[in-house]
């Protein structure tokens, strides 16, 4: 009986140390959904801004998974693609680190990005390299995004 009951009693005890984590996790603030309003990208010394202001693109952050959604705002823009990818992320400190596991364009998929990231009130900075050497890629990338309203 003896056996049982501390059988019990840990089992309990994981779950409840188990659901905290989770439970902590799900209060970050960076949990939310995220409107782009601002990119630059900075490829050996030179920097330049490659926000359009003809796409509307979001990030959803949840737990443990992250989505990003790019599309042009205008119906008749249609030399302006969709775009989309995703995967799980994790966050340690500032330090925000995405696997990218789905995208539009294969190369890029089960590669990591880490940026750093930082909110201040309902704005997100992230600001990291992104690194591809099959492609050639090699830049710093900085974006701002605004916290997206419940309506």
């Amino acid at each position: 009986m003896k056996l049982t009951t501390s059988i019990i009693l840990g089992g309990l005890l994981c779950s409840t140390m188990f659901a905290c984590k989770v439970k902590e996790k799900e209060s970050l603030p960076i949990i939310g959904t995220w409107e782009l309003v601002s990119a630059e990208t900075i490829e050996k010394d030179t920097s330049f801004s490659t926000f359009n202001s003809k796409v509307k693109m979001i990030k959803i952050i949840n737990p443990s998974h992250f989505a990003f959604l790019s599309h042009p705002i205008a119906k008749q823009d249609s030399a302006i693609t969709f775009i989309a990818g995703g995967g799980e992320y994790t966050l340690v400190d500032s330090v925000y680190t995405e696997n990218l596991e789905y995208f539009v364009d294969k190369n890029w998929e089960n590669n990591k990005f880490s940026f750093v990231v930082k909110i201040q009130n309902d704005t997100l900075m992230q600001k990291g390299v992104e690194k591809l050497e099959k492609l050639g890629i090699d830049r710093i990338i900085v974006e701002k995004y605004i916290r997206v309203k419940i309506k």
